[in-house]
């Protein structure tokens, strides 16, 4: 099973976040999951491919090239793949992802998972999302569509279309056990 993992390539970020992050990889090695991720070699990014890599696990990055500068980008990947812009790069990793997990990040991450949430609500693809709650970084997030939920903006269903995680073990666990793939609604 081809997993992609979205996450922060900042390298400022806790070390409770690397360190969820290099948990997520060994235990997506461990059971037999490869990775596809944006390439990254800081940050969550880089904790992830440094525990897949821990655990002989395969990785697959997919970047556009003009992260190509040193320093930015993760070589030593089993496979990596170039893209000319960032939406061809998000179409890579979607189509060759069989689930996704978001982990903690920025303005991308936070694009990335709503594009495949949306996708879920228009019945565009079936595939297991997951939030990592590490540490309750997506709380806010969380509260947010609760909000739009009790305002109308959304319908209760929006639950039923991912699923949170609060540790790295039970994300892995959850996409592991084909779960995920409850039917979608349209609006």
């Amino acid at each position: 099973m081809r997993v992609c993992v979205y996450g922060a390539s900042s390298s400022r970020i806790a070390p409770v976040y690397k360190e969820a992050g290099r948990e997520l990889g060994i235990l997506m090695a461990d059971a037999d999951m490869t990775l596809i991720f944006g390439g990254g070699q800081t940050g969550m990014m880089g904790a992830v491919l440094d525990g897949i890599q821990a655990a002989g696990g395969d990785s697959i990055g997919v970047s556009p090239r003009f992260f190509d500068v040193d320093g930015v980008l993760a070589k030593s990947c089993t496979e990596f793949y170039f893209t000319e812009t960032m939406r061809q790069r998000k179409q890579m990793m979607e189509e060759l992802a069989d689930a996704f997990i978001m982990t903690p990040g920025s303005i991308g991450t936070y694009e990335e998972f709503f594009e495949i949430l949306t996708l879920k609500q228009l019945k565009q693809t079936d595939k297991p999302l997951v939030v990592l709650n590490t540490n309750g970084f997506f709380d806010p997030m969380i509260q947010m569509l609760t909000n739009a939920v009790e305002q109308d903006f959304l319908g209760d269903y929006i639950w039923e279309l991912f699923e949170i995680c609060d540790t790295p073990r039970k994300a892995v666990d959850w996409i592991g056990q084909g779960s995920g793939k409850a039917e979608t609604r349209a609006l």
